[in-house]
């Protein structure tokens, strides 16, 4: 293969997660046992550190249609609604007539934001059922792929475009890059948000790797990307969210100069060896320990006869669950807000998902695999702790 992100052929497996089915297809009764798996493998590129998938599934079998909402959780709205303040305040409080795109636009809920700012909003979203939720919320969104293509189409341009979650997916990497710098204006601000490979190795957070998710950056290898299509990050800071989430700004090469704390974070991922190849190794190692510590702890469960719910169903929860080998041997089901999962199971395990609010029975522990809301969970679950219920957290999110 070549690099995704500057088409070297100098890269190496670093990280290997067996096979394993595209997560975010929960699967209907009759599709169960029937999914397809695919390699999981994380390569390293040698010539601009970039950590990469090797296998490519179709953009238009994992985006086409899925069942990812952005408004289920009340932290990650509020995060979208401080991500809209914070550009309008910083860059165009005073700004005629200003305008955001959304590339990956989902449900609506960061546009939503805007919209309530004055912004002139319109989302592009792959996904029919999401796009649809959106455009019945009042949130202009055109059901298509971003890129250049579509870019040409629209005969416009914005003062923001946002990417939240979604630069990290492209198969059309270079294309989307294209048409970012050709629909933001001269002025603009891209504001990029993308899950910290840096992060992601402090937490131990291997589930975040999985078929959706190309490329794992760090600020070294996504500034080569910019670069490349004639755009230059000038501030960035890391978030909370998801945790630990890359804030960058980006614009046109030699608009902004660099801010102080943009350029103490990349010096830091320099002294911390962030973007070397032994610091993957020894993080796929540390995988291979967690493994064994939480199938200790999953079987001295079993072994006791304390019944074990999965707390959420999100979409890394599959990748831990299929490389741990965790099954309805260990959880007897997966416990879920978001509706569009009812009836559903979990792709490779083939765990059932309960929607929260009709669940009769409570378990002994709740294994909660949708740990990157620790805090807004254990504040919601108060009085199940009270009563004994034990919340244990396969993954412990370093506090930003």
């Amino acid at each position: 293969m070549i690099c995704r992100v500057c088409d070297s052929q100098e890269l190496e497996p670093a990280i290997d997660l067996g096979h394993q089915p595209w997560c975010n297809h929960f699967l209907r009764k009759e599709e169960v046992g029937r999914e397809p798996f695919y390699p999981l493998r994380v390569m390293f590129c040698h010539q601009c550190g970039a950590a990469q998938l090797d296998h490519t599934v179709p953009k238009e079998i994992m985006f086409g249609d899925h069942t990812y909402l952005s408004g289920v959780t009340r932290s990650l709205s509020e995060h979208f609604r401080a991500i809209a303040e914070e550009v309008d305040q910083r860059f165009f409080a005073a700004a005629e007539g200003k305008s955001v795109l959304d590339i990956g636009s989902n449900d609506g809920t960061q546009l939503k934001h805007f919209k309530a700012l004055g912004y002139d909003a319109l989302g592009v979203e792959s996904s029919k059922t999401t796009a649809k939720i959106a455009n019945d919320a009042g949130v202009n969104t055109l059901n298509a792929f971003f890129n250049l293509d579509i870019v040409r189409q629209f005969g416009r341009k914005f003062h923001v475009i946002n990417a939240a979650g979604v630069f990290f997916h492209l198969e059309e990497l270079h294309s989307v890059s294209d048409g970012i710098r050709e629909a933001l204006r001269d002025d603009g601000v891209f504001v990029v948000q993308f899950l910290y490979m840096k992060r992601i190795v402090e937490n131990l957070a291997f589930d975040q790797i999985y078929h959706e998710h190309l490329l794992y950056y760090n600020l070294r290898t996504i500034e080569v990307l910019l670069n490349r299509h004639g755009l230059a990050l000038f501030d960035a800071y890391v978030a909370p969210i998801h945790g630990g989430s890359m804030i960058g700004f980006v614009t046109h090469r030699g608009k902004r100069a660099p801010t102080q704390r943009f350029l103490e974070l990349r010096e830091a991922e320099s002294k911390e060896r962030s973007n070397e190849f032994s610091t993957y190794l020894e993080f796929a190692e540390r995988i291979k320990r967690m493994k064994e510590e939480n199938l200790a702890f999953l079987e001295k469960a079993r072994q006791q006869r304390k019944r074990v719910f999965g707390f959420g169903a999100p979409v890394k929860g599959n990748t831990l669950l299929n490389y741990f080998g965790v099954g309805t041997q260990y959880i007897e089901c997966l416990v879920e807000k978001n509706e569009l999962r009812r009836g559903l199971y979990s792709p490779g395990m083939h765990i059932p998902v309960v929607i929260e609010k009709e669940l009769t029975e409570l378990p002994d522990i709740y294994y909660v695999l949708a740990w990157n809301f620790k805090k807004e969970i254990l504040a919601n679950n108060q009085s199940l702790i009270q009563r004994g219920i034990e919340f244990y957290f396969p993954v412990n999110p370093k506090e930003t």
